[in-house]
């Protein structure tokens, strides 16, 4: 069993994506409907994991998704579809197989047996996503820290690097296995890295506090919504945007002035579904900069088909970061990106979300949320004035709030 990473420790381990002709490796995707993901939520799954495989470098050509009561504790789905999935990977030369759930030791090691391919999940792969976006030395620390966490429980029968430790003359003693060995060099890697995290972090603790008491704005949202396109429009700034998952993984933090207000705002790495804990607890100090923000911009990817779950997603990250209750403004941006699909008259058929127009998605999100709400579109700068009217009144509100007697300009 092999686990690739694109990695910055001097531990090598080998990458996957892509190869090195240049072409993308082909990849297949297989997700499992239970109990709790119906075929709908799946098929939805998928469509991100596609995302998500096509950001690392991969080509998807196929996709196999299996109905389980219980999952297979030895390869998860059923032995009859790993076998078809192992004939489609012989006859279409596929790279690589891709499972949209967390896979334990045993069905790594079973189901790359099984196919003689590389084998990823779905944390896997978000690591991997995760080394290539980092760019800073504070990123690849926190990259290379959840690695060596992911790897720790994985290291089975995984690293070739160490050959099992002999006696001899003069060397007699307790000894150690191979991989009580590699588990000691994982566990001392873990600490260097949190060692090295938690001195940038007291660095970027003084950064902050030396920003004075200047009103913070953090963009939060799922990933891939938009947030560094609108950051880049707000603070006239070229912070890297792209329409790829995790574009952004390391925060930055800019001036904004409207008006005569200046305040900061800061750029967050975007959340997504199934988001690893140990991946969470890695990023926790990027995330300081959420924590202490006095004002958030939740923004929405208005075109996606799954936005309200992408919202109810976020909300549960920043209730876990224990944010929720700050201020927020609700932006809905990709207005340009929208699509509608009129329902005729005589059809009888339960409404569907592409069937609801913009004007009507705007009434009811306006009406039923308690947060100020805006419509717009980085992309083409639709309603962005009134987006800094909005941001001004809560900035200006904020700011008298903790100097009363501050004059400014209004």
């Amino acid at each position: 069993m092999t686990i690739r990473f694109r990695t910055f420790a001097t531990v090598k381990i080998e990458t996957g994506f892509p190869t090195e002709s240049g072409k993308p490796e082909c990849a297949v995707l297989v997700g499992v409907i239970n109990y709790i993901q119906t075929p709908k939520i799946v098929e939805e799954y998928l469509d991100e994991l596609e995302f998500l495989a096509e950001t690392a470098g991969a080509a998807v050509i196929a996709r196999f998704v299996q109905k389980v009561e219980t999952n297979h504790p030895g390869t998860l789905i059923g032995k009859g579809k790993l076998e078809e999935i192992s004939a489609y990977v012989a006859d279409n030369e596929v790279d690589m197989v891709i499972f949209d759930e967390d896979l334990t030791p045993t069905q790594l090691r079973n189901i790359e047996a099984a196919v003689n391919v590389r084998v990823l999940d779905r944390t896997n792969l978000i690591l991997d996503i995760f080394a290539l976006r980092a760019q800073t030395a504070y990123a690849k620390v926190q990259v290379e820290l959840a690695q060596y966490q992911y790897l720790l429980p994985r290291l089975s029968g995984l690293w070739t690097h160490l050959e099992r430790q002999r006696g001899g003359i003069g060397l007699r003693g307790p000894g150690e296995t191979e991989i009580e060995t590699d588990r000691r060099v994982i566990r001392d890697k873990i600490s260097k890295c949190k060692e090295q995290l938690g001195k940038i972090d007291l660095q970027m603790a003084i950064q902050r506090k030396n920003r004075g008491k200047m009103v913070r704005v953090a963009l939060v949202g799922y990933t891939n919504v938009g947030k560094s396109t609108l950051m880049n429009l707000l603070a006239k700034s070229e912070v890297f945007a792209e329409n790829k998952l995790f574009a952004t993984l390391d925060t930055t933090v800019r001036k904004v002035v409207v008006e005569n207000l200046p305040f900061l705002i800061s750029d967050t790495v975007g959340f997504i579904r199934k988001l690893p804990h140990h991946l969470v607890e890695s990023f926790k100090s990027t995330l300081d900069e959420v924590r202490e923000s006095d004002l958030l911009i939740h923004v929405v990817d208005i075109s996606h088909a799954g936005f309200e779950d992408q919202i109810e997603v976020v909300t549960q990250t920043l209730d876990e970061l224990g944010v929720s209750t700050k201020p927020m403004i609700l932006v809905f941006n990709k207005m340009d990106a929208f699509s509608y699909v009129p329902k005729e008259e005589d059809d009888l058929t339960p409404m569907l979300k592409e069937n609801i127009s913009l004007n009507d998605l705007m009434n009811s999100w306006m009406a039923k949320n308690n947060n100020p709400c805006i419509f717009i579109s980085a992309k083409n700068k639709t309603n962005i004035d009134a987006l800094k009217e909005m941001l001004y009144e809560k900035v200006s509100e904020i700011h008298t709030t903790r100097y009363p007697y501050h004059d400014f300009l209004y």
